[in-house]
Order: structure tokens, then C-alpha cells, then sequence
């Protein structure tokens, strides 16, 4: 096995990532983008609008068009109460889960 398992990797664990993003606050999708982006995941707007949009749906988000005076308005997304719950409760199951491959890949010898 040779190719890049990185992509599928992300697609597993995505939602959970832009639950925590949010948990400071409110923000836009260019905003999530560009944290995901300094914590090492480069996330392009066709992949993360539809995670957003599927939060949206699953109400763990909720979003918000605002106007601006200059350029583009931009749709705020906001973390809900099920959405905090989601990620805590996934967010533990990510992390034991994080544990064990840990451990299996300890076992072999990777470090």
C-alpha cells in the first residue's frame, strides 16, 4: 500500500474538526478554512462548504447571512447546543480511537 492515505483519513474526522473551529465562537467558512489551514490541514471551500452545509442540516451549526459594507457578504456559522454535545461525545470516541492505532502502530515498531 503506497498511496497517500492522508484524504480518507480527513474525510473520517472533518466534521469533527470544524465543530472544534467553532468552538470559540462564531465565524465564516474562509475564517475556518484558514485555522484548519494553520494547524496543518489545507481545506479547499468545495470540501468545506459541504461539510458546513451538512452540519447546518444535522443542527449542529447554524448559519447566519450578514452583509457587508465592502465585497461579498458572508454567512456566519455558530456552534449549537447538539453540536457541542456531537462534539464531545464523537470527540472522545476520535481520541480512544487515536489511542488504539497508536498502540497497534507502537507494537510494530512505528514511533
Amino acid at each position: 500500500m503506497t498511496a497517500d492515505r492522508r484524504a480518507s483519513w480527513l474525510k473520517g474526522v472533518l466534521d469533527l474538526l470544524v465543530l472544534a473551529g467553532l468552538t470559540e465562537g462564531e465565524n465564516y467558512g474562509y475564517e475556518i478554512a484558514k485555522g484548519l489551514a494553520e494547524i496543518g490541514f489545507d481545506i479547499k471551500g468545495g470540501t468545506l462548504y459541504p461539510v458546513l452545509n451538512r452540519l447546518e442540516e444535522a443542527g449542529l451549526v447554524t448559519a447566519e447571512f450578514r452583509a457587508t459594507e465592502r465585497g461579498p457578504g458572508r454567512r456566519y456559522y455558530t456552534l449549537t447546543r447538539q453540536g457541542r454535545d456531537t462534539l464531545t461525545e464523537q470527540g472522545a470516541l476520535w481520541l480512544a480511537f487515536d489511542e488504539s492505532v497508536r498502540s497497534a502502530l507502537a507494537r510494530g515498531g512505528v514511533r
